[in-house]
């Protein structure tokens, strides 16, 4: 398959080379070129602008927010303009509902498939090719990228023809691992100033009650104060936080917690934390119990 992949973060970099080692053709494009150069020495086919990477079957999109696909989609040059009729975007970022929905009008009017495919999974999931994928679009379309799905994941969950349910989801899970993260990292300021040890303490909660990836994983983080080098960076967290409040808003669900979040968000922010991983939001409780800021 001819696949264009735009946007080479930690995560979209990791993806595409999986393409690759899946024996795709993939033309990559990255608004910093540098970005491109390791994906290029893999067999990679640098592209220059957008357009480019929009000349085969499927376009892939793996972008920090909704200002970065409404960029590379919109406009003379976008993806939209450059795309042929039958081709596919499948946009695998985390955004709006409200920018799903304008994705796939704008799509069917031009003739293009459209699948939003957000992914859950750290930058180290993504590069073992084990991301779970969140789906959803025609069935006819969602069959023809199913192969794109296998190489970058250990499993797809298709959530119906409606992209925006798979946006939706992935919006409410990224909502649930701050929560958790909050609330691990309180637990652990609690237990750690009466001189538990946060590591032994980890070792128990996901021995018995909380055996699960995101317990392990974040609680890791937090009990090793390891958040730098950020794997999904602090903003994103805040992102993400205000993009489950918007859909409450749209949908008139009250969502107390994340309004609780987003403050928490703020306050890393405002305090030095935007470089840091936003798993550093869970050490806010230590520090204002005592500790020292995260770092």
């Amino acid at each position: 398959m001819k696949i264009g992949f735009i946007g080479l973060g930690n995560m979209g970099s990791a993806m595409a080379a999986n393409l690759l080692t899946a024996g795709h053709e993939v033309t990559v494009y990255n608004r910093s070129p540098d970005k491109m150069t390791a994906l290029t020495t893999q067999g990679a086919v640098p592209a220059t602008s957008v357009a480019d990477a929009c000349r085969g079957d499927v376009v892939v999109t793996m972008l920090a927010d909704d200002a970065a696909v409404e960029a590379v989609t919109f406009g003379d040059n976008g993806i939209l303009a450059q795309l042929p009729a039958g081709a596919v975007h499948v946009s695998s970022s985390t955004v709006s509902v409200a920018l799903a929905d304008r994705l796939t009008a704008a799509h069917a009017d031009a003739g293009q498939g459209f699948v939003a495919a957000p992914v859950f999974g750290r930058p180290e999931a993504a590069a073992a090719a084990k991301l779970f994928v969140v789906a959803a679009g025609a069935p006819a379309t969602l069959e023809t990228v199913s192969p794109i799905f296998d190489a970058i994941g250990q499993r797809t969950f298709v959530l119906g023809e409606e992209p925006r349910a798979a946006n939706l989801v992935k919006i409410s899970g990224n909502f649930l691992i701050a929560s958790v993260i909050e609330s691990l990292g309180e637990a652990m300021a609690l237990v750690g100033k009466a001189g538990v040890d946060k590591r032994q303490y980890l070792e128990l909660l996901t021995s018995t009650l909380f055996d699960a990836p995101v317990y392990r994983t974040y609680g890791g983080l937090l009990a090793r104060e390891e958040f730098s080098p950020a794997g999904f960076a602090a903003p994103l967290g805040l992102k993400d936080v205000k993009l489950a409040l918007s859909a409450g808003e749209e949908l008139q669900v009250p969502l107390p917690v994340a309004s609780l979040l987003r403050d928490r968000f703020l306050t890393l922010l405002a305090t030095g934390g935007g470089e840091l991983d936003w798993s550093a939001v869970g050490a806010l409780s230590a520090w204002e119990a005592g500790g020292k800021p995260p770092a």
